[in-house]
């Protein structure tokens, strides 16, 4: 049984992100109050701040840590539109005794957005060191570090115009050669003539640019988006957050013409969280989705046999411990106010028929 454990944050406003290292031991988190706060854990599962500065001028929306092969590198995306790219430095001993001085640097500040920056993801190993923004101004801008060892130059290699302000963006994880590079991006923009809202691009290495190849007819506003690690399926996996909780397969089809197209299928919608979706995350082996709304309440889904997917399980934080997660919340209107009502469970009919029903 899994229980949820608080960590006392000491960020002074809203937490946006909290993101795992490649190894799952370390963590960072991005808040409001412009700070970046990196964590480690020690042998007795206890985290503790290891690191802590301020990281841009305004709110920090998003992290991304990039592939330890590359070293202890960070990605912070902000309001003040910029992206940033900060690496760990260790220092020489003070003392034979004392621990080596380890510190934050600033390596490069990417000023190519005129609107705020709103995710900024690392590409998969196997890309080699690029990172990948998205603004609300509707571009996603792909850079590359043409020389690993100089984290301070970094170029722009592609600019992807897309009609709508863009929230989130994710790559395609699968390491299969025969699969091209492929990143999906989703709108938050909350116009409903706009149609999908989730745009599939892939990388053409002829043509050296990326093409949109697929729109998803997801017409509500989306908050995040996640490809799931492939570990040699097939097809693709992408989970959206939405209102609703979407996974979609994506198959590559290859024509007699020579020429690929993807097969969409709508492998799920579930609204178990009865409100706004805020987060997906999938598992290290594409497995199990773990998903995260409003209701105060983290759900993980998984494929059964017969590939439908299915809520496995739920958590609740510590101040939602009373609330059952599996009850809608009920919204009522009075003079003008708008009141939530929650509902506890009490316990359990063993006989339903045995009760008198009035």
């Amino acid at each position: 049984m899994l229980e949820p454990n608080s960590i006392r944050t000491e960020h002074k406003d809203v937490i946006h992100d909290v993101v795992y290292d490649y190894y799952g031991q370390r963590m960072a988190t991005c808040s409001s109050d412009q700070t970046v706060k990196v964590w480690d854990q020690n042998e007795q599962s206890v985290w503790s701040v290891t690191a802590s500065w301020k990281a841009h001028s305004g709110s920090v929306w998003r992290l991304s840590w990039a592939h330890p092969e590359f070293g202890q590198v960070l990605a912070t995306c902000s309001f003040d539109r910029t992206a940033s790219v900060w690496e760990e430095t260790i220092g020489e001993k003070s003392s034979p005794t004392m621990a080596p001085v380890k510190r934050w640097v600033r390596r490069t500040n990417l000023v190519d957005s005129r609107t705020s920056v709103t995710d900024v993801k690392f590409a998969p190993k196997s890309q080699g060191l690029l990172l990948a923004t998205c603004s609300a101004d509707g571009v996603i801008r792909i850079y590359e570090a043409p020389d690993i060892m100089n984290l301070s130059q970094w170029t722009l290699q592609h600019e992807i115009a897309c009609k709508l302000p863009l929230s989130c963006l994710s790559w395609n994880q699968s390491m299969f050669r025969l699969h091209s590079p492929m990143i999906a991006a989703g709108s938050d923009d909350a116009t409903q003539s706009t149609g999908g809202k989730v745009f599939i691009y892939e990388s053409s290495e002829n043509a050296r640019r990326w093409t949109k190849v697929e729109t998803l007819q997801v017409t509500d506003p989306v908050h995040d988006i996640a490809f799931a690690p492939n570990v040699g399926r097939s097809y693709h996996i992408l989970a959206v957050a939405s209102k609703d909780v979407y996974i979609f397969n994506l198959k590559p089809i290859l024509e007699p013409t020579g020429t690929a197209r993807l097969e969409i299928q709508c492998a799920g919608q579930f609204n178990d969280h009865y409100c706004t979706v805020w987060r997906v995350i999938w598992n290290i082996t594409g497995t199990m989705l773990a998903t995260t709304g409003d209701d105060g309440c983290i759900r993980m889904w998984k494929m059964n046999y017969m590939k439908n997917w299915r809520c496995a399980g739920s958590l609740k934080s510590d101040s939602e411990r009373n609330q059952d997660c599996d009850t809608p919340p009920v919204v009522s209107v009075t003079n003008g106010s708008i009141s939530q009502t929650k509902y506890y469970k009490k316990g359990t009919i063993t006989h339903p028929s045995q009760v008198p029903w009035h």
